[in-house]
């Protein structure tokens, strides 16, 4: 399997997750994204298309800090309830971690 072909898998099922997934201006659509260096959070409205609040962790240390920040900055935007859209990360280290940070925080997924 060549890199072109987990390239094709993850779209595809990033497109078939993203299908069934869809964020409103009441329960916007939490969105994360991992490179190889950091994480990238955005509450979307998929209805209005607009990004309400987003969120990088460039300044931050750690993933409990980040999911912290990104739940106060979700209520400093009347946000408490949310739709999880973690792209077909798998479900452990920083992308857990950064979900419970954020559900302790106060958020609701």
């Amino acid at each position: 399997m060549g890199i072109n072909a987990k390239q094709e898998k993850k779209v595809k099922r990033q497109a078939r997750i993203r299908a069934k997934i869809s964020g409103t201006s009441k329960r916007p659509r939490l969105a994360l994204f991992r490179s190889n260096k950091h994480v990238y959070a955005q509450l979307i409205d998929d209805d209005k298309h607009i990004t309400l609040v987003s969120l990088s962790d460039k300044g931050l240390e750690g993933a409990k800090k980040f999911g912290e920040s990104l739940a106060k900055m979700a209520h400093g935007a009347n946000i408490t309830k949310v739709v999880f859209d973690r792209r077909g990360y798998a479900y452990h280290g920083i992308i857990q971690a950064i979900a419970e940070a954020a559900r302790q925080g106060g958020l609701k997924f």
